[in-house]
Protein backbone atom coordinates (compact mmCIF):
# COMPACT_ATOMS: atom_id res chain seq x y z
CA UNK A 1 0.00 0.00 0.00
CA UNK A 2 1.28 3.68 -1.20
CA UNK A 3 2.44 5.71 2.05
CA UNK A 4 0.40 8.39 2.31
CA UNK A 5 1.66 12.01 1.65
CA UNK A 6 1.95 15.04 3.73
CA UNK A 7 -1.28 17.57 2.96
CA UNK A 8 -0.55 21.30 1.58
CA UNK A 9 -0.65 22.63 4.64
CA UNK A 10 2.06 20.68 5.82
CA UNK A 11 4.41 20.68 3.06
CA UNK A 12 3.82 24.46 3.64
CA UNK A 13 4.70 24.45 7.09
CA UNK A 14 8.14 22.14 5.77
CA UNK A 15 8.86 24.32 3.60
CA UNK A 16 8.79 27.55 5.52
CA UNK A 17 10.60 25.38 8.27
CA UNK A 18 13.37 24.46 5.93
CA UNK A 19 13.67 28.00 3.96
CA UNK A 20 14.37 29.34 7.58
CA UNK A 21 15.74 26.46 9.28
CA UNK A 22 14.04 28.35 12.41
CA UNK A 23 11.13 27.36 13.83
CA UNK A 24 10.38 30.19 15.24
CA UNK A 25 10.60 32.50 12.25
CA UNK A 26 8.47 29.96 10.34
CA UNK A 27 6.09 30.42 13.11
CA UNK A 28 6.10 33.82 12.59
CA UNK A 29 5.89 33.70 8.48
CA UNK A 30 2.65 31.35 8.79
CA UNK A 31 1.09 32.83 11.90
CA UNK A 32 1.50 29.91 14.15
CA UNK A 33 3.61 28.71 17.32
CA UNK A 34 6.89 27.55 17.44
CA UNK A 35 5.97 24.86 18.72
CA UNK A 36 2.80 23.94 16.29
CA UNK A 37 5.57 24.54 13.57
CA UNK A 38 7.39 21.44 15.72
CA UNK A 39 4.69 19.34 15.73
CA UNK A 40 3.53 19.22 12.14
CA UNK A 41 7.50 18.54 11.41
CA UNK A 42 7.71 15.45 13.59
CA UNK A 43 4.20 14.64 12.10
CA UNK A 44 5.56 14.24 8.50
CA UNK A 45 8.63 12.88 10.19
CA UNK A 46 6.84 10.06 11.72
CA UNK A 47 4.27 9.41 8.94
CA UNK A 48 7.19 9.19 6.22
CA UNK A 49 9.84 7.64 8.51
CA UNK A 50 12.21 9.94 7.69
CA UNK A 51 14.71 12.08 9.44
CA UNK A 52 14.21 15.76 7.89
CA UNK A 53 16.19 18.12 10.10
CA UNK A 54 19.33 17.58 12.63
CA UNK A 55 19.37 19.77 15.89
CA UNK A 56 22.03 20.99 17.72
CA UNK A 57 21.70 23.58 20.67
CA UNK A 58 22.86 26.08 18.31
CA UNK A 59 21.88 25.37 14.61
CA UNK A 60 19.19 23.40 12.75
CA UNK A 61 20.09 21.64 9.32
CA UNK A 62 17.93 19.68 6.92
CA UNK A 63 19.62 16.04 6.19
CA UNK A 64 20.21 14.65 2.80
CA UNK A 65 16.19 13.08 2.93
CA UNK A 66 15.21 17.21 3.82
CA UNK A 67 16.71 18.53 1.32
CA UNK A 68 15.03 16.69 -1.43
CA UNK A 69 11.82 16.81 0.05
CA UNK A 70 12.30 20.93 0.65
CA UNK A 71 13.28 20.97 -3.23
CA UNK A 72 10.44 19.04 -4.18
CA UNK A 73 7.73 20.78 -1.68
CA UNK A 74 9.12 24.36 -3.61
CA UNK A 75 8.16 23.08 -7.18
CA UNK A 76 5.03 21.43 -5.76
CA UNK A 77 4.09 24.50 -4.04
CA UNK A 78 4.87 26.72 -6.94
CA UNK A 79 2.98 24.36 -9.27
CA UNK A 80 -0.39 24.29 -7.28
CA UNK A 81 -0.25 27.79 -6.49
CA UNK A 82 -0.17 28.76 -9.84
CA UNK A 83 -3.13 26.16 -10.76
CA UNK A 84 -5.19 27.32 -8.46
CA UNK A 85 -4.51 31.35 -10.64
CA UNK A 86 -5.53 29.60 -13.70
CA UNK A 87 -8.34 27.94 -12.27
CA UNK A 88 -9.50 31.25 -10.31
CA UNK A 89 -9.24 33.16 -13.69
CA UNK A 90 -11.53 30.66 -15.52
CA UNK A 91 -13.86 30.29 -12.95
CA UNK A 92 -14.35 34.06 -12.88
CA UNK A 93 -15.21 33.99 -16.81
CA UNK A 94 -14.35 36.57 -19.36
CA UNK A 95 -16.36 39.09 -18.07
CA UNK A 96 -13.88 40.51 -15.34
CA UNK A 97 -10.59 42.05 -15.74
CA UNK A 98 -8.56 42.92 -12.94
CA UNK A 99 -6.22 45.33 -12.61
CA UNK A 100 -2.99 45.79 -10.40
CA UNK A 101 -1.38 49.54 -10.04
CA UNK A 102 0.43 51.22 -7.37
CA UNK A 103 -1.93 54.04 -5.20
CA UNK A 104 -0.86 56.86 -6.52
CA UNK A 105 -1.27 55.85 -10.42
CA UNK A 106 -4.50 54.57 -8.98
CA UNK A 107 -5.68 58.02 -7.24
CA UNK A 108 -4.27 61.00 -9.14
CA UNK A 109 -4.78 59.59 -12.92
CA UNK A 110 -7.21 56.37 -13.35
CA UNK A 111 -9.62 56.23 -11.05
CA UNK A 112 -11.18 59.83 -12.26
CA UNK A 113 -11.24 58.34 -16.20
CA UNK A 114 -12.08 54.93 -15.34
CA UNK A 115 -16.01 55.68 -15.87
CA UNK A 116 -14.99 56.95 -19.30
CA UNK A 117 -14.23 53.40 -20.05
CA UNK A 118 -17.28 51.98 -18.63
CA UNK A 119 -19.55 53.43 -20.87
CA UNK A 120 -17.28 52.79 -24.04
CA UNK A 121 -17.00 48.83 -22.90
CA UNK A 122 -20.12 48.02 -20.77
CA UNK A 123 -19.43 44.07 -20.86
CA UNK A 124 -15.95 44.73 -19.28
CA UNK A 125 -16.32 44.42 -15.74
CA UNK A 126 -13.55 46.46 -13.83
CA UNK A 127 -11.76 44.98 -10.73
CA UNK A 128 -8.53 46.61 -8.75
CA UNK A 129 -5.69 45.71 -7.01
CA UNK A 130 -4.14 48.51 -5.58
CA UNK A 131 -0.49 47.71 -4.18
CA UNK A 132 2.97 48.75 -4.37
CA UNK A 133 3.83 45.52 -4.73
CA UNK A 134 5.06 43.92 -8.24
CA UNK A 135 2.60 41.03 -8.85
CA UNK A 136 3.22 37.64 -10.94
CA UNK A 137 0.75 36.82 -13.24
CA UNK A 138 0.81 33.42 -13.13
CA UNK A 139 0.57 33.40 -8.96
CA UNK A 140 -1.57 36.23 -8.47
CA UNK A 141 -5.40 36.41 -9.51
CA UNK A 142 -4.83 39.63 -12.03
CA UNK A 143 -4.80 39.74 -15.49
CA UNK A 144 -2.98 43.30 -16.48
CA UNK A 145 -1.08 45.65 -14.55
CA UNK A 146 0.59 49.02 -14.46
CA UNK A 147 4.08 48.77 -13.29
CA UNK A 148 6.89 51.74 -13.02
CA UNK A 149 9.96 50.58 -14.04
CA UNK A 150 11.69 49.79 -17.17
CA UNK A 151 9.57 47.79 -18.83
CA UNK A 152 11.97 44.89 -19.51
CA UNK A 153 9.52 42.06 -18.24
CA UNK A 154 10.07 38.81 -19.92
CA UNK A 155 7.10 37.14 -20.73
CA UNK A 156 5.00 40.36 -20.64
CA UNK A 157 4.35 42.89 -23.44
CA UNK A 158 4.45 46.10 -22.14
CA UNK A 159 3.25 49.30 -23.45
CA UNK A 160 5.58 53.03 -22.12
CA UNK A 161 2.52 55.81 -21.06
CA UNK A 162 3.82 58.67 -20.92
CA UNK A 163 7.04 60.43 -20.17
CA UNK A 164 7.71 61.85 -16.49
CA UNK A 165 8.40 65.58 -16.04
CA UNK A 166 8.98 66.68 -12.63
CA UNK A 167 7.98 69.84 -11.61
CA UNK A 168 7.53 72.38 -8.11
CA UNK A 169 3.89 72.70 -7.25
CA UNK A 170 2.52 74.20 -3.99
CA UNK A 171 -1.23 75.47 -3.05
CA UNK A 172 -2.52 78.43 -4.07
CA UNK A 173 -2.95 79.86 -0.18
CA UNK A 174 1.21 79.22 0.51
CA UNK A 175 1.46 81.36 -2.21
CA UNK A 176 -0.75 83.80 -1.00
CA UNK A 177 0.36 83.80 2.34
CA UNK A 178 3.69 83.52 2.25
CA UNK A 179 7.19 84.79 0.65
CA UNK A 180 6.25 85.75 -3.50
CA UNK A 181 8.00 83.13 -5.12
CA UNK A 182 9.44 85.28 -8.50
CA UNK A 183 12.81 83.66 -8.95
CA UNK A 184 14.30 79.96 -7.75
CA UNK A 185 16.12 81.39 -5.12
CA UNK A 186 13.03 82.48 -3.33
CA UNK A 187 12.30 78.73 -2.88
CA UNK A 188 14.79 79.15 0.05
CA UNK A 189 12.28 80.54 2.25
CA UNK A 190 9.80 77.98 1.76
CA UNK A 191 9.71 74.22 3.03
CA UNK A 192 10.58 72.24 0.11
CA UNK A 193 9.76 68.78 -0.43
CA UNK A 194 10.66 66.04 -2.49
CA UNK A 195 10.86 62.19 -2.75
CA UNK A 196 14.28 59.32 -2.33
CA UNK A 197 14.25 56.96 -5.04
CA UNK A 198 16.72 55.15 -7.06
CA UNK A 199 17.07 52.34 -9.01
CA UNK A 200 20.05 50.88 -11.36
CA UNK A 201 22.32 54.15 -10.80
CA UNK A 202 18.85 56.15 -11.41
CA UNK A 203 18.15 58.94 -9.37
CA UNK A 204 14.69 60.46 -9.06
CA UNK A 205 15.36 64.42 -9.37
CA UNK A 206 15.39 65.96 -6.46
CA UNK A 207 15.50 69.69 -5.08
CA UNK A 208 19.25 69.81 -5.28
CA UNK A 209 18.90 68.34 -9.11
CA UNK A 210 16.33 71.03 -9.35
CA UNK A 211 18.43 74.09 -8.20
CA UNK A 212 21.42 73.06 -10.47
CA UNK A 213 19.18 72.89 -13.77
CA UNK A 214 17.35 76.45 -12.31
CA UNK A 215 21.40 77.44 -11.86
CA UNK A 216 21.50 77.82 -8.17
CA UNK A 217 24.95 76.13 -7.38
CA UNK A 218 24.84 76.95 -3.43
CA UNK A 219 21.19 75.33 -2.32
CA UNK A 220 21.80 73.26 1.06
CA UNK A 221 19.15 70.10 1.17
CA UNK A 222 19.67 69.71 4.63
CA UNK A 223 16.49 71.05 5.26
CA UNK A 224 14.36 69.52 3.12
CA UNK A 225 11.28 67.02 4.39
CA UNK A 226 11.95 63.70 2.49
CA UNK A 227 9.48 61.79 1.42
CA UNK A 228 8.75 58.06 0.90
CA UNK A 229 6.11 58.26 -2.12
CA UNK A 230 5.06 60.77 -4.73
CA UNK A 231 1.78 60.71 -3.41
CA UNK A 232 3.10 61.94 0.08
CA UNK A 233 5.10 64.59 -1.03
CA UNK A 234 1.86 66.06 -3.47
CA UNK A 235 -0.23 66.41 0.01
CA UNK A 236 2.40 68.30 1.69
CA UNK A 237 1.81 70.55 -1.13
CA UNK A 238 -2.00 70.35 -1.58
CA UNK A 239 -2.50 70.74 2.53
CA UNK A 240 -0.20 74.16 1.70
CA UNK A 241 2.80 72.73 3.96
CA UNK A 242 5.14 73.08 1.23
CA UNK A 243 6.48 73.41 -2.22
CA UNK A 244 6.76 70.15 -3.75
CA UNK A 245 8.43 68.23 -6.55
CA UNK A 246 5.65 66.57 -8.41
CA UNK A 247 5.22 64.17 -11.40
CA UNK A 248 3.33 66.22 -13.38
CA UNK A 249 1.10 63.47 -14.78
CA UNK A 250 0.18 62.69 -11.10
CA UNK A 251 -0.72 66.13 -10.51
CA UNK A 252 -2.44 67.53 -13.69
CA UNK A 253 -5.97 66.91 -12.51
CA UNK A 254 -4.58 68.72 -9.04
CA UNK A 255 -3.34 72.00 -11.86
CA UNK A 256 -6.07 71.97 -14.15
CA UNK A 257 -8.72 72.10 -10.82
CA UNK A 258 -6.51 75.05 -9.19
CA UNK A 259 -5.98 72.95 -6.26
CA UNK A 260 -2.47 73.26 -7.18
CA UNK A 261 -0.38 75.71 -9.19
CA UNK A 262 3.10 75.71 -10.72
CA UNK A 263 5.42 78.56 -9.33
CA UNK A 264 7.74 77.73 -12.26
CA UNK A 265 8.26 76.63 -15.25
CA UNK A 266 11.31 74.36 -15.33
CA UNK A 267 10.81 70.56 -15.27
CA UNK A 268 13.03 67.59 -14.71
CA UNK A 269 12.35 64.48 -16.45
CA UNK A 270 13.14 60.91 -15.33
CA UNK A 271 15.60 59.08 -17.15
CA UNK A 272 13.93 58.15 -20.30
CA UNK A 273 14.54 54.51 -19.51
CA UNK A 274 12.47 54.70 -16.45
CA UNK A 275 8.00 55.09 -17.07
CA UNK A 276 5.06 53.84 -16.42
CA UNK A 277 4.02 50.48 -18.63
CA UNK A 278 0.88 48.80 -19.55
CA UNK A 279 1.75 45.26 -18.60
CA UNK A 280 0.66 42.13 -19.46
CA UNK A 281 1.49 38.19 -19.87
CA UNK A 282 2.21 37.99 -23.80
CA UNK A 283 -0.27 34.92 -24.21
CA UNK A 284 -3.09 37.22 -23.37
CA UNK A 285 -2.46 39.96 -25.94
CA UNK A 286 -5.55 38.66 -27.97
CA UNK A 287 -7.85 38.41 -25.09
CA UNK A 288 -10.54 40.72 -25.90
CA UNK A 289 -10.79 42.30 -22.49
CA UNK A 290 -6.75 43.38 -22.72
CA UNK A 291 -7.44 44.75 -25.88
CA UNK A 292 -10.53 46.49 -24.67
CA UNK A 293 -8.41 48.30 -21.75
CA UNK A 294 -5.39 48.50 -23.64
CA UNK A 295 -6.71 50.99 -26.79
CA UNK A 296 -8.80 52.96 -24.42
CA UNK A 297 -5.83 53.51 -21.94
CA UNK A 298 -3.37 54.55 -24.51
CA UNK A 299 -5.84 56.79 -25.99
CA UNK A 300 -6.16 58.67 -22.92
CA UNK A 301 -2.48 58.87 -22.57
CA UNK A 302 -2.52 60.47 -26.13
CA UNK A 303 -5.23 62.67 -25.08
CA UNK A 304 -3.66 63.89 -22.33
CA UNK A 305 -0.16 64.03 -24.14
CA UNK A 306 -1.85 66.07 -27.55
CA UNK A 307 -3.62 68.50 -24.22
CA UNK A 308 -0.17 69.36 -22.73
Amino acid sequence: MARLLPGTRALRTFEAAARHLNFTRAADELGLTPAAVSHQIKEIEDQLDLVLFTRTSRTMRLTEAGNVLFEASVDALDLLGRAVTRARKMARGTALLKVTLDAQFATKWLMRRVDGFRRQKPGVELRFDITYEVRDFERDDVDIGIRFGTGKYPGLCAHRLFENIIIPVCSPALLASGPPLKEPRDLFHHTLAHIEWSRQGVTWPNWSMWMHAAGVEDFDDSRTLVFGSSTDAAQAALDGNAVALADFAMVANDLSQGRLIRPFELGIKVAPEFAYFLVYPEAMKDDARIVAFREWLLDEVTKDADAG
